[in-house]
């Protein structure tokens, strides 16, 4: 008997459903960062490694690796997916990004936007199980 003949549906290791994620863009693949946000992600890096290098000198070398795993724990410790986003408030407060006036701060939640797609709480799950691939929510039509 002859197998039956099936068409993957995944192309390139991405699965390919436009009912769930919606079409699919070529131009987030072709076009890159804006060249001020990699200068601003370089400096924060290099900010963070010389924090890193002034409380290894002032506090010996276990504090930044003490802080290292509280930065783990905090960035794991998120809700469920659903309507309720995850705050990270502690990884914020740890961070000190509490302190930060970011675009959110004057231009408004990009969740708040008209466009925005709410969270498939199933499908979420799915994802964090390893049962489903993809994005666990896909956030703007």
């Amino acid at each position: 008997m002859e197998a039956a003949k099936t068409l993957a549906h995944e192309i390139g290791g991405l699965q390919n459903d436009a009912l769930r994620f919606g079409l699919q863009g070529v131009k987030s693949d072709i076009v890159g960062s804006h060249p001020l946000e990699t200068s601003y992600q370089s400096a924060r890096k290099t900010q963070e490694e010389m924090k890193r290098r002034i409380l290894a000198d002032t506090y010996g070398t276990a504090f930044p690796l003490k802080m290292d795993l509280d930065r783990q724990i905090l960035s794991r410790f998120q809700r469920p997916a659903g309507a309720i986003p995850s705050s990270m408030l502690g990884l914020e407060a740890l961070t000190g990004s509490l302190d930060d006036f970011g675009f959110e701060d004057y231009l408004n939640d990009p969740r708040e936007s008209e466009t925005f797609r709410p969270a498939d709480m199933h499908h979420g799950m799915e994802v964090r199980r390893g049962l489903s691939k993809g994005p666990v929510c896909p956030s703007f039509i």
